[in-house]
């Protein structure tokens, strides 16, 4: 599979010494968005991860059975775009404090999550979450829900989820953060 927008590979062919990471925040199609337009991110791709069934579909990820979440895949160089970097826009780019939703998207499914695929990633994203978490509770809002945890299996969405708002412009798009802003790590 290709990707929509930068003709590359979703699945192999990675630069060597690129990473990867894998996040959830509601709704799959605009947190890909997000993070498809880095410089640094080589490619993105939708996937469902932190389940229990191995290659779920869709339909299976919307019975809530699976456990799994709609997640992005995201894969890049570190030299130009560093985790930090990810983390900061990941937290800001939604609310990790709904539980199991975001926004009018309602479900297990739609969780916010960071699978990391190494321990310096998993250490990053509990520093930056507690710092966000002090930041958010000063402003108002409630602890932070994101599951956190390492090396979690992904498995990717069918070929119709992948860059779907760059092939649908008017699709339903429901991501939006909570205005606080992640301190410098």
């Amino acid at each position: 599979m290709i990707h929509f927008i930068n003709k590359r590979s979703l699945f192999d062919d990675y630069p060597d010494n690129y990473q990867e990471i894998i996040l959830g925040a509601g709704c799959f199609w605009g947190v890909e968005r997000v993070f498809w337009q880095l410089e640094g991110v080589w490619v993105t791709y939708t996937s469902y991860s932190g389940g229990k069934r191995p290659n779920p579909t869709y339909e299976q990820v919307c019975t809530g059975f699976t456990g799994h979440a709609e997640t992005i895949n995201v894969i890049y160089d570190d030299k130009i775009i560093a985790t930090k970097d990810l983390l900061k826009i990941f937290w800001e780019c939604h609310d990790p404090t709904q539980g199991m939703r975001q926004g009018n998207d309602i479900g297990e499914q739609y969780r916010s999550a960071i699978y990391c695929t190494n321990d310096e990633q998993l250490e990053l994203t509990n520093i930056s979450k507690e710092l966000y978490e002090k930041v958010l509770i000063d402003r108002g809002h409630t602890t932070i829900t994101t599951e956190i945890s390492i090396n979690q299996s992904s498995y990717p969405a069918e070929e119709y989820h992948q860059q779907y708002l760059a092939k649908n412009p008017n699709g339903y798009c429901g991501i939006k953060g909570t205005g606080c802003v992640l301190p410098p790590l």
